[in-house]
């Protein structure tokens, strides 16, 4: 086998997405566009790797790392003058190279795969991958003379009326020779309607040269989707999510409503769960087995274990432990960590807290910057009051507690274990163990106050 570089074209201005936001940093199911095509480059463990970056150029070495080579074209002068940017780390090499656009992130590890097994196995001097299209425009045309043979690249501004009526399609991801592609990208002019130097044209430099130029045409054409402006991004992310939600489907988990229902690449989840309609699933989300993960759900960058249940609720950046369950219309957000059967109510925010195993917050509670022992009730309407102005306060609250409904907790106070707090309470100071704090005005009663009030003989207040 040849040694096998790849160069990813990343340095498009990408107008048409009207955005500041550098094209190929897009995201498509949660992953940069750009990310995605490097991600499946590298299971195919080429012995080389380089970007051309152009605008945004430091943006996008931020998201890449050291997972790949660069180099700069500082003028976009078309896709020719792209690769040969690369000329001063591959152009004495031997071997193959595999050109791919940067906004193309459906395409597959198996069908670059596929292309290089097959550009070897024909011996060519240059691959083109093609594809069927029912609706060719805005793509360049496979143009193949009387035998069947590939003659040239046309691109559709520069295409004749007979060729635009060519179905074939190029999907703009080739293969060379790689000293061939160098020596003969010094030869490509800019005689086209846009001024600009195509790499399409070698081939037509090579087979002037009586070299052997094969196409591969690949089975879905979906995957050749190049992303140019936020129509085209729409359904990139569609096709990526169908993928995504079928392959979760083939691995045991069962997704009521798949059209409806919104997962990222990197997200994880076990067999037996459930995912109904609406659900939003986003980042580094990791979920168990056996959940349920109600309508109308969003969960970002969290850790959902085992026989979890979230009805419509919001989890960013949170832990839900073991058989907890939290809804309908509660929140965690960052730093929550949820312990093992915890019951979280309806209405409910955590905030950077801790809420210990089997410990229950029922409804209409805020809990910010504390922690909660085990097998602690926290009654209806309770607000760890955190914040004064300045700075955040922790409480602690100790195990087997009970903290009566609309109760404040004016942080810091800590609370030992099996302590009370009276319902209605406003608390400032610390509980001992086994006590209960009430923190409220007496009730007093003025009797015959009714009687006082200057309407009340009124027939309006009878």
């Amino acid at each position: 086998m040849s040694n096998r570089y790849v160069i990813i074209l990343a340095a498009g201005k990408g107008t048409r997405m009207k955005s500041r936001l550098y094209k190929v940093l897009h995201p498509v199911a949660g992953r940069a566009m750009v990310d995605h095509v490097l991600t499946q480059i590298e299971q195919i463990k080429p012995d080389m790797v380089e970007t051309i970056i152009g605008n945004g150029a430091d943006k996008v070495r931020d998201l890449l790392g050291d997972r790949t080579k660069y180099a700069l074209q500082s003028e976009q002068l078309g896709t020719g003058h792209a690769v040969l940017q690369a000329e001063q780390d591959l152009g004495n090499k031997e071997g193959i190279t595999l050109v791919v656009t940067g906004d193309t992130p459906l395409f597959t590890a198996k069908t670059f795969e596929n292309l290089l097994d097959f550009h070897e196995k024909e011996d060519a001097a240059a691959t083109i991958l093609t594809a069927h299209a029912e609706n060719p425009f805005g793509y360049g045309r496979i143009v193949r003379n009387d035998n069947g043979n590939v003659e040239k690249i046309v691109e559709q501004k520069d295409a004749s009326r007979s060729e635009r009526e060519i179905q074939e399609i190029n999907t703009g991801v080739l293969v060379f020779d790689n000293k061939l592609l160098f020596e003969n990208l010094h030869k490509v002019k800019n005689e086209n309607a846009q001024g600009e130097y195509y790499l399409p044209d070698v081939i037509s430099l090579l087979k002037e040269q009586g070299e052997k130029v094969s196409a591969y045409q690949m089975a879905d054409l979906s995957e050749s989707l190049g992303v140019n402006d936020r129509v085209a991004l729409s359904q990139a992310e569609k096709i990526m999510r169908r993928r995504i939600n079928e392959q979760h489907m083939r691995d045991g988990v069962t997704i009521v409503d798949p059209d409806n229902t919104y997962i990222d690449v990197d997200v994880e989840i076990g067999n037996d769960t459930v995912i109904e309609p609406n659900v939003k699933i986003f980042g580094k989300t990791s979920i168990g087995s056996e959940c349920i993960i109600g309508a109308g759900s969003r969960i970002s960058d969290s850790e959902i274990q085992d026989n979890v249940e979230i009805i419509s609720s919001t989890i960013e950046s949170a832990v839900m432990h073991k058989g907890s369950n939290i809804g309908p219309n509660s929140h965690l957000r960052p730093k929550a960590e949820i312990g093992r059967d915890v019951h979280i109510g309806n209405f409910c925010e955590i905030k950077n807290a801790k809420i210990g195993d089997r410990t229950k917050v029922g409804h209409l509670t805020y809990v910010g910057d504390a922690t909660l022992g085990t097998d602690i009730n926290v009654g209806c309407g309770v607000v760890f009051v955190n914040y004064d102005g300045v700075k955040k306060w922790h409480s602690n609250i100790g195990d087997h507690s009970f903290i009566g409904s609309n109760s404040n907790i004016i942080a810091p106070v800590e609370m030992s274990d099996h302590s009370f707090i009276a319902a209605g309470s406003t608390v400032t100071d610390d509980i001992p163990k086994h006590a209960m704090a009430i923190a409220r005005s007496r009730q007093t009663n003025k009797e015959d106050f009714w009687d006082r009030l200057p309407l009340s003989n009124s027939e309006e207040w009878k």
